[in-house]
């Protein structure tokens, strides 16, 4: 069978194809029509006996990628360029006050160890020779005090807890 009848035979899953592709019938017919168009002035470059349906499909993908990229608008570096968006900073002096504030609340052991992991980066193998106290406290007083400090900087009231003795 020669190649011209094969075109014509993959007509209806071109149509599928396309249909899935964009979405619309007529823009689907559109680009049936071109992707047949291609293919037919093309058809010199196809293999005979590779799959014939997929040289089709690829081209039809080619043909929408080309249809889309031509569509999307082009935009022109002009003299004038768009300010970028800046945060007001009025909000960040407060949020640096309440931080302060609720760093200050904390606990002395939770603090030191707080500061001590973000402030001055020190492992936490260096916080516990530091502190002269083991790693796993560590790790459950940084724990603890980032809960407390998430809580205070959300409004929250840290839970009242019943000493045990």
């Amino acid at each position: 069978m020669d190649e011209g009848k094969r075109l014509v035979e993959l007509i209806p899953r071109l149509r599928r194809y396309a249909r899935a592709l964009v979405g619309d019938r007529a823009t689907a017919d559109d680009l049936v029509q071109d992707t047949l168009e291609r293919a037919w002035a093309k058809l010199h470059l196809y293999r005979r006996g590779t799959d014939l349906r997929a040289w089709l499909f690829t081209v039809m993908h080619n043909v929408h990628v080309n249809r889309v990229r031509s569509a999307r608008p082009t935009d022109t570096l002009d003299d004038e360029m768009p300010e970028l968006a800046q945060r007001p900073t009025q909000s960040d002096a407060l949020l640096v006050r309440d931080l302060d504030r609720s760093i200050a609340r904390l606990p002395a052991d939770q603090r030191a160890v707080l500061l001590l992991v973000t402030l001055e980066d020190m492992s936490y193998e260096e916080v516990a020779r530091t502190l002269g106290i083991p790693i796993g406290t560590v790790m459950s007083r940084l724990s603890r005090a980032r809960d407390k400090l998430r809580g205070m900087l959300l409004g929250q009231q840290p839970p009242k807890l019943k000493v045990v003795k």
